[in-house]
């Protein structure tokens, strides 16, 4: 059985960014370098980033809880133009397949509405196409090109997906 657990505590806080760690470094290896998988974990996913995301930026994270193991999470935000930011959703490699993510994302589509949201929108980095063709699976659709500077001279090139809710 999986439930969505929010992120409420510091202990939240550092287990969600662990998990980060070690879900980046399964994950993105192929499509990143090492050392730019360890600066956007720290400078995104850390206790710090997630805390600072959470108390001052509007985000808020749930842990993805399969047979009571925290296998993943996601992190979502409403934005001032009434759509809800899928800022992160990830899950361990053993766990990815089973439909988790797909019910992870019927979760935030329903928050979304319940906060009068009218899509849910993220980036997806350009390579990453495993990630690229679940959301399109979810029916998603790309609506642009996002690329940013993040710092240390990393560049950010994604694409940017929407799902219209009704």
């Amino acid at each position: 059985m999986l439930i969505f657990e929010k992120v409420q505590t510091d202990a939240d806080i550092t287990e969600c960014a662990k998990l980060a760690a070690e879900i980046w470094n399964q994950h993105f290896i192929s499509i990143l370098s090492q050392e730019q998988i360890d600066y956007m974990v720290s400078k995104f996913q850390s206790e710090r980033a997630l805390h600072d995301q959470i108390e001052n930026e509007g985000y808020t994270y749930y842990f993805f809880v399969a047979d009571g193991q925290r296998v993943g999470y996601f992190g979502i935000c409403p934005k001032k133009d009434k759509t809800m930011f899928l800022s992160k959703i990830y899950i361990k490699k053993e766990h990815r397949g089973k439909g988790y993510a797909t019910q992870g994302f019927e979760f935030i589509k329903k928050h979304a509405m319940k906060c009068g949201c009218s899509k849910v929108w993220l980036t997806v980095n350009h390579y990453n196409e495993s990630s690229i063709a679940v959301y399109e699976h979810w029916g998603m659709k790309r609506d642009g090109v996002r690329t940013a500077e993040i710092g240390d001279g990393f560049i950010m090139d994604d694409y940017v997906y929407s799902f219209l809710l009704s």
